[in-house]
C-alpha cells in the first residue's frame, strides 16, 4: 500500500506543474506549441505520459500531440541533459573539421552515435544542420551561448569548465 501511495504522490507533483502551465495558457488548445514549449523547458523533454494528459487536458486526441512534437524539431521526445551542446555540420561548418570537434567532445564525455546524453543528466551533443554561424565556422551552441571558430582541443575545454563549475555549485 504505502509504494502505491508514494507512486501516486509523485505522480501528483508531476501534473502539478503541468498543470500550472496549462492554467498559464488558460488551456487552449489554441496555444498547443507554447504549451509544449513551457512543459519542455520544465522537463527538458516531453514525457509520453505528460503528452497524454495535456492532450486530456485540451480534449484534444494524443496523436495530435505527438505529431507536433514530432514535426518541429525544437521538441524532444527523450531526456536531454542540462547542458545541450548543438555542433554545426553544415557545409561551412563540415569543410571547416565540424567532426574532429564531434569526436573529441564524444570521447570526452564517453559518448557515441547511439548516446547521446550523459547518464548524469548534465550534457547532451548533437549535431545540426545550420546554426546560422557560417561566418564563425565551425561553431558550437550550448545551450544558448554560440562559441565560433572551435577546435577539437576548445570545445573539450568548455565542457570541462562546465563540469567544473558544476562541481564547484555542488560543495
Amino acid at each position: 500500500m504505502a509504494l502505491t501511495e508514494e507512486r501516486s504522490t509523485r505522480m501528483v507533483r508531476k501534473f502539478e506543474r503541468v498543470c500550472e502551465i496549462l492554467d498559464r495558457y488558460d488551456r487552449d488548445p489554441a496555444k498547443l506549441i507554447p504549451i509544449l514549449q513551457a512543459v519542455q523547458d520544465d522537463y527538458r523533454y516531453l514525457p509520453e505520459e505528460v503528452l497524454t494528459y495535456i492532450a486530456t487536458a485540451l480534449g484534444l486526441p494524443p496523436a495530435r500531440l505527438y505529431g507536433v512534437a514530432t514535426f518541429y524539431a525544437h521538441f524532444a521526445l527523450e531526456p536531454k541533459g542540462k547542458y545541450i551542446v548543438r555542433l554545426c555540420d553544415g557545409t561551412a561548418c563540415h569543410v571547416k573539421k565540424s567532426i574532429p570537434i564531434l569526436e573529441a567532445l564524444r570521447a570526452k564525455l564517453g559518448l557515441d552515435a547511439d548516446t547521446k546524453t550523459t547518464p548524469d543528466m548534465l550534457f547532451t551533443v548533437e549535431t545540426v544542420s545550420c546554426l546560422g554561424a557560417c561566418g564563425l565556422a565551425p561553431a558550437v551552441v550550448i545551450n544558448d551561448d554560440v562559441h565560433g571558430k572551435m577546435t577539437p582541443d576548445a570545445a573539450v575545454s568548455l565542457v570541462e569548465d562546465i563540469i567544473a563549475s558544476e562541481e564547484g555549485q555542488q560543495c
